[in-house]
């Protein structure tokens, strides 16, 4: 990893429980909890509002996983697409979905209350937010008020998430490889790597 601020040794009663938390549900302790360590406040309050939104049970699972998978990609935080991605396999959801979620615009799987949900998630990550009054109508139609709040919400968070990790050059630790997922779907006008 070529995080911006390299690694701090994760240690403590607090590190500890980190490391043995992560290691059951990821198999592997994170890098970039090191560079979030140094800030062990900050890392421990995100974590715990992390913990609270993946609490919430308005809106369908599969929704907000393909809502803040698009944020993500949207912002380009690879961490936080291929995290949701293997978290997505973790929970059973759809995966030939959320693998999708990259193109969607260009993807056939997707129903049309899904393909309002990706447009909004992308929207609120404009700057400035481009959500339309026509769209959050129809979304408050489809999801009811507190599923729409609960959308906002989620694509918020992911954008303090992804935003941050962005900006602190943390990318993918290929959790969705480790456990044999298909690479996600790129976008056909993503540029293609030079083989030279």
């Amino acid at each position: 990893m070529d995080a911006r601020i390299p690694a701090a040794e994760v240690t403590g009663v607090k590190g500890w429980l980190v490391k043995r938390m992560t290691k059951r549900i990821l198999g592997q302790t994170p890098e970039s909890i090191g560079v979030m360590w140094h800030h062990q406040k900050i890392f421990m309050d995100l974590g715990g509002i992390g913990r609270k939104v993946e609490s919430w049970d308005e809106l369908d699972k599969n929704l907000a996983t393909y809502a803040v998978m698009a944020a993500a990609a949207r912002i380009g935080c690879s961490w936080c697409l291929d995290f949701n991605y293997f978290m997505a396999h973790n929970k059973g959801l759809d995966e030939t979905k959320a693998r999708e979620v990259p193109r969607w615009r260009e993807s056939d799987v997707f129903t049309p209350v899904e393909r309002r949900v990706l447009e909004y998630a992308e929207a609120m990550c404009e700057t400035s937010p481009t959500v339309t009054d026509e769209l959050s109508a129809s979304l408050l139609e489809d999801l009811g008020a507190a599923g729409l709040i609960e959308l906002t919400a989620r694509v918020g968070f992911m954008n303090l998430s992804a935003r941050s990790n962005v900006a602190l050059g943390i990318h993918s630790e290929e959790f969705a490889a480790a456990c044999g997922l298909a690479p996600l779907a790129a976008p056909a006008s993503a540029p293609v790597a030079s083989t030279a």
